[in-house]
Parts: C-alpha cells; structure tokens; sequence
C-alpha cells in the first residue's frame, strides 16, 4: 500500500474510528443496497405556472393517488379515495372545508389519523427508518415514528398505539398531525425532483417557484434557454434585460419584475407613455390571460413596444460587437425604410437561395430610431438601461435565485442511465454533429455543452472581467442563436412576428435534430457521445411541445428519448391539445403521465379536482430496480470498498483503532 492510499485510510480513521464503527457503516450501506429505488420525478417547461407546477409536486404526478389506491383498493369508494388524496395536497385547506360539515369530529380526526397511518407506511417501506426520521416534520417525528413502525403484533402494542392516536386527538393536536403526516406523504413519494429547464417566462409565478424549489428536499435543474436569459439578466447583460422584461410585458405579467423582484420600473414606463403617448402599439397586444385593467393594459403596451426598440438595438450592438457569433443577418433595424415604412429582407426561394423581399411594415413609429445610426440608444433609453442593468445586479432575491440555479443546476446530466437535457444537440443536415465556433474554437457535442456551461459559470465566478463579460455575453447567445442547443433554431423572429403579417417571415426552422429523433442509429450515436450503453439508456428532453391532439406522441425512438415538454404554459394548452407530460421512474420503471389543464387550487380543493393524468408504462422494468441498480448504489459501493480497506487496515495491525470513550 503506497503513501497516498495510507493517508486517505488515517484521513478515513478519523470518521471511522474502531473497527466497530467501520463494520457498522458497511452493513447500513449493504442493506441500503437492497432498498427499492427511489422515485424520480421529471417536469419541464413549467414557465411560470405557479399554482399547477405546485399541485403537480403535491401529487407527484398521480404517485400519491397510486398510494392511496395501492393501500386501500377497494375497501375505500373512489369518492372518499379521492378525499382523502386532496386532503395529503392541501391538508389545510381541505380539513377546513370537511370540518365544517362534520358533526363528530373527533371520529373524523379518528378515521383520517389511521388511514393516513397506513399510507404513510406505504410510502416509507422503501427507505430507512434514518432516513424517514429526517424526512419528518420535527414536532412530530417521535409520534410518527412510533405509528407508521407498529407491526400490529400484539394486543398489547395495538393499545399502546390506540393510546397515541386517542391522546393526540384529546389535546387537540389531530390538525397538525395530519398536516404533518400528509406533508410527510408528500416528502416520501417523491424521492427526488428533476426540472428539464424553462422555469422562467409567460406565467405569472416564476419567482414563486423558485422560491419552492429552494426548499425542495432533492432537486437538480438543467437549464432552459428561459432560465439561461434570467440568468443572464442577474449578471447584467442588457440583451438578456431588455428580453426579459419584453417577455413579461408580452403576457401582462410585469408585476413579476417589479413586485415579485421589487426591480423598478418607472423609468421605462414614464419614458414609455411620454414617447408613444398617440400611438396605440397594436402591435403589441399582450398574449394569453390576464387581469390587467383598461388603464394597465394600455400602459403595458407602450412599456412593450419601448422595451421592443431597446432591446433591437442592444442586440445590434452584441451582434457588432461579436463578429464570431455569425448574426450579422438578425440586425434589421437598418434594412428598414423609415421614409416608406417598408424593410427589405433575404428570404429563400423555391431552391432555397437567398432573394431580396421587400415588406410593408405594420407600424412604421419609431421616433427613438436614428436611421443613420439605428442602434444608437437615446440619451433617455441609455439612462433607463444603465438603471435596470444596476436594478438586476443589486435585486437580492433574483442574485439568490441565480445562485441556486448554479449549484443545483447544469446544462444536462446524467442520472441513473438517464441523459436530461432542455434543448437539442445540434446535428448537420446527415445526422452528424454540427461543428459550433464557441469564441474562436470549434466544440460540439458533449464538449460543446460543457464548453457553454463553463462561459455561463465564468459570468458569475470568472476571475478577470474579460472572462466575466464573456460569460455574461454568452447567455445571451445560448437564448437565440442558431447553433445554440439550448434554442436549435434557425432564427429567433422577434421583429418579424410584431412588425410583419407576412407568416413566412415567422418561420423558425428546427435544427436537423429534430428529425432524427427516430433513427436509432443517431439517438445512439448520442447516447455514446454521453458516455451512456445503447441499451437501456433514455434521453430526456424538453423545449419543445409536443402536440397531442395532432396525434404525435412524446415516445420517441422505440422510448429511447421522451420529449416531455410540460406544457405549462397556458398559451401553449391550445396548440398542445393537453398540459403537456410528466414523467416518473420508480422501482419498477419509467411511467408517462399526460396531463390535463389545471383549471385552479380552489377547484382541485373544493371540488376535489385533480390534474386528471392518462399514465403510460415506457418501460417495465425485469426486476424491482433497487439502490445498487443506481448512480446512489455505484457511490455506496465505492465507500463500502474503501471501508473494508479500512477494516483490513485495522486487523493487519497497519493502522490502529482510536480509544473512544463510551
């Protein structure tokens, strides 16, 4: 045994004392070994949809309802089955409603108590009592302990139990239990959360998901082009700002910005209302819901079409700036008539060659727009940017957010033979890998992923401004460049689709990787390019919606990947047909859930309306998988080999046990 090997060995000492302690340890981590797996939980694209991404993580994708059936089948009626599932959602709220019906309430905490008893045994036989201990809620972790271990083995231990049950309702404590009992139902169904990008945009509750994520017991996120733009804006880079704020304009949600984030919006909107203060900026019309007032709304639209302009030209000025980034053809403010309100642009004929096309433009007021310098911002909209640029830098709450993104977040990972990834991989037009210039060097594939997600790191932790401007110019790229995998499109058309009625200019052509997502020869080629076998891999994916009333299915490639694109979005429900998919993978595979709109929490309360889930098995698996099928298992085994070397360390006499006292 070599110097090194023995250091680590007396470093490993110091947590493993005796032999007796190291003994120990390896048998815990052998029985964990044999466990049932965990549950893995996949959302994506929740953009913003507090209230259904919130019931979403309540029910687990209809794993507490499985519970529920699982424990009491037919002995309970399908009515009080789902009771008593809304009742683990919203323990509150629906006790609320249920007890100002009930006249013997005492039998009713009775009944709920035992029933919630059994469920939470369901739900805790695949871990250790350790590790249910920590799950629990803290003032009631020695009760729920003692009740969801009974074995009901004896008379006297069913009293002793009885007991219990009877007191907590006697001194008036039966709320709280079955608030923590369901909260604990809720922790243990779902062992561990995946969110496949696209937190952020068109929904009203971003910032509220954030904040549950961060509370979340086990999360990992893999970045969205969304997430990446927010991030982005926290690292100041005034693109990625004048997007954002565009975006929540766009869908009437800029109370996101100013009450969610407290970021201060009147400059903009003094500057909006005194600029277009005569122009009714139809182009600009809010999209999906909201509960704006005519006033709001009419002050929302001027706000768009200002932060429209600004954001066009500080575009231009990256797209100068950044020769290599090869988007000189997205800067069109120039190509704009201003005399005529026309603009000219190179659009593909029938052999695909660029030609001229000269459009009329539906509004043609620009009175910020300088036609011989049309990138150059205004006095006014430069001190507006350089006020919002230090409104994201110092928001408190979004630097936060953008700090748990990068520690619990990534480009893509790989997770128990799983590949996740938001976007695409960028293919050529054959199937191979496209080759993407990334700052003067050519990446692709994994490499140019990890390449990506080491800039966006270098904005946020880069030692010299020079990298720290990169990183933070780089977002911006991934959000809507063409070889970006996060966006895997040819053009993002923006301007087009507010200023152009024309729909050919609206097209955005998908990168060739969208139409190998059935040819086995090419998912595989990725599936290696991961480090990951062919065979009993899957790529799990996001970013685009998969459109369900049209007939496509998410199961791609034999169930190789699955595009999961949450449909969230209310704005995306109408193309989608559904609320998009969700995806769970327990012990015994990978389960598909398709998911219907979730109309409001008082409705799934009172009315007991859940996100009614049409679940498919993907796949079955041969046997129960178990923690040693896992990366988790891979990791125990690992330590258990270092304890043994340990322990053979301790009997050779190489190292000697530590006295401890008792």
């Amino acid at each position: 045994m070599n110097y090194p090997e023995i250091r680590y060995l007396e470093r490993l000492a110091d947590l493993y004392p005796t032999i007796a302690a190291a003994s120990t340890e390896v048998i815990n981590m052998e029985a964990i070994l044999n466990l049932p797996k965990g549950t893995e939980h996949f959302l994506t694209d929740i953009h913003g949809e507090d209230e259904a991404f919130a019931h979403v993580l309540k029910n687990g994708s209809g794993s507490v309802r499985r519970k529920v059936n699982e424990v009491f089948g037919n002995t309970l009626s399908h009515k009080d089955k789902r009771t008593l599932a809304t009742l683990i959602y919203y323990p509150r709220e629906k006790m609320d409603q249920i007890l100002k019906v009930t006249e013997d309430k005492d039998e009713w905490f009775r009944i709920t108590l035992y029933r919630l008893i059994e469920i939470c045994k369901r739900a805790a036989s695949k871990y250790t009592r350790s590790k249910v201990r920590k799950a629990m809620p803290p003032d009631f972790a020695y009760i729920l302990e003692e009740l969801i271990t009974e074995k009901d083995d004896s008379v006297d231990k069913a009293s002793y139990y009885n007991a219990i049950v009877n007191t907590i309702i006697h001194v008036g404590r039966g709320r709280e239990c079955i608030i923590a009992m369901s909260q604990l139902i809720q922790r243990l169904v779902i062992d561990h959360l995946h969110i496949v990008g696209d937190i952020f945009d068109r929904g009203p509750g971003p910032h509220k998901i954030m904040d549950k994520l961060m509370s979340y017991h086990s999360v990992d996120i893999q970045w969205g082009n969304h997430d990446v733009l927010w991030m982005g804006a926290a690292a100041g880079q005034p693109g990625c700002i004048a997007n954002v704020i565009r975006i929540c304009a766009r869908y009437g949600n800029l109370d996101i910005l100013e009450d969610g984030y407290g970021i201060n919006l009147l400059p903009l909107a003094t500057f909006a209302l005194n600029t277009y203060s005569d122009d009714p900026c139809t182009c600009f019309k809010l999209k999906g819901s909201n509960e704006l007032n005519q006033y709001e709304v009419e002050v929302n639209l001027k706000m768009h079409k200002a932060i429209s302009i600004i954001q066009f030209k500080a575009e231009g000025q990256l797209i100068k700036a950044h020769p290599e980034y090869h988007m000189e053809h997205r800067n069109l403010l120039h190509r704009i008539d201003y005399e005529h309100g026309t603009i000219t642009l190179d659009m593909p004929d029938e052999k695909g060659n660029l030609t001229p096309h000269t459009y009329t433009l539906l509004d043609n007021n620009f009175p910020t727009i300088d036609p011989k310098d049309p990138y150059a911002y205004t006095p006014i909209e430069a001190d507006i940017m350089d006020r919002l640029i230090k409104a994201f830098l110092n928001c408190e709450k979004l630097q936060q957010h953008v700090k748990f993104l990068l520690a619990k977040g990534s480009l893509y990972k790989i997770y128990n033979g799983n590949l996740l990834y938001h976007g695409c991989i960028p293919l050529n037009p054959d199937g191979t890998f496209q080759e993407v210039e990334i700052n003067g060097s050519y990446f692709h594939g994994r490499a140019l992923y990890d390449v990506l997600e080491s800039y966006i790191r270098k904005a946020f932790m880069g030692v010299s401004d020079r990298e720290k401007r990169l990183g933070r110019d780089i977002m911006w790229y991934i959000w809507l460049n063409k070889d970006s995998p996060l966006f895997g499109k040819d053009k993002m058309a923006t301007f087009e689709r507010y200023f152009l009625a024309e729909k050919e200019t609206h097209a955005e052509k998908k990168n060739p990787y969208y139409k190998y997502l059935e040819n086995e020869t090419v998912v595989n080629h990725i599936l290696t390019e991961f480090g990951l076998p062919e065979t009993g891999s899957h790529i799990i994916n996001g970013h685009v919606p998969v459109r369900s009333k049209n007939g496509e299915s998410p199961v791609k490639c034999g169930g190789k990947i699955l595009v999961i694109d949450g449909g969230f979005s209310k704005a995306y429900q109408k193309e989608t047909g559904i609320a998009g998919y969700t995806l769970t993978y327990n012990s015994y595979g990978l389960i598909l859930s398709a998911l219907e709109p979730f109309e409001s929490t008082e409705a799934a309360i009172e009315r007991e309306i859940d996100i009614h889930s049409d679940s498919v098995i993907v796949r079955h698996a041969d046997r129960r998988k178990l923690v040693g099928d896992t990366d988790t298992g891979a990791v125990l085994r690992e330590k258990i080999a270092d304890l043994e070397q340990l322990l053979m360390a301790y009997h050779s006499g190489l190292l000697v046990e530590r006295y401890v006292k008792n």
